[in-house]
């Protein structure tokens, strides 16, 4: 999954970055609002995690300037702790959650995955087809309850394809979504990271259909 980070604070957005890339996020760090709504707008991220004070463009403003151009992507915002009235407005301006500053990393990470599962449309933080179980909070896949061991890049595969099920995504989508802004997106490597996770958790877990994609198998 591919995170936006737009935070000016450097020693607090290399923390986001980190914590959010050892859970195997993408994660582009941006630290003023006119990159942020420049990638925004042009780039297809999962979630956004958005300071509302950057310079150049203000974060409500860089909000408001998305959803006018039909950016539907779940937004964090980042506020100061007495900052009330900006956390009203930047909900009202079409943010989905927010955190106030200070704040624990965990909570942050954990309020992430939740965003992320509801735009899935599901509750639960466990996935699971057949014998396999991926639990989102941990990254832990288990193959008839045993553990399986996965790429950085599995992985990350494994979470799309399970946070899209019940449609077939396209190898230039996994890609555009497991690789950072200025990293080496080779839709052709999705092919050996599928064949990969086929030998891991079974040839029947991951569907493929030629010049369409693939998707999780839910019969």
């Amino acid at each position: 999954m591919r995170i936006l980070v737009a935070e000016d604070d450097h020693t607090l957005g290399q923390q986001i970055r980190a914590a959010l890339a050892e859970e195997g996020r993408a994660v582009d760090l941006v630290t003023d609002g006119s990159e942020a709504e420049y990638l925004g707008v042009n780039e297809p991220y999962d979630l956004v995690v958005l300071d509302i004070g950057l310079p150049e463009k203000d974060g409500i403003s860089v909000l408001k300037e998305w959803r006018r151009n039909k950016v539907d992507t779940p937004v964090l915002i980042l506020t100061a702790r007495d900052g009330w009235s900006e956390r009203v407005d930047g909900l009202d301006a079409g943010a989905d959650d927010y955190m106030t500053k200070p704040f624990h990393m965990p909570e942050l990470s954990a309020r992430i995955r939740a965003m992320l599962r509801r735009q899935a449309g599901k509750a639960d933080p466990v996935f699971q087809r057949g014998p396999v179980v991926f639990d989102s909070r941990t990254n832990k896949v288990l193959n008839n309850g045993m553990p399986v061991s996965l790429t950085a890049q599995e992985l990350s595969v494994l979470s799309y394809l399970f946070h899209n099920a019940g449609r077939m995504v396209s190898r230039n989508e996994l890609s555009d979504h497991i690789y950072e802004y200025d990293g080496d997106r080779d839709s052709n490597t999705i092919a050996v990271f599928i064949n990969r996770l086929r030998k891991k958790l079974g040839k029947d877990l991951i569907l493929s259909a030629r010049g369409q994609g693939y998707q999780i198998n839910l019969d």
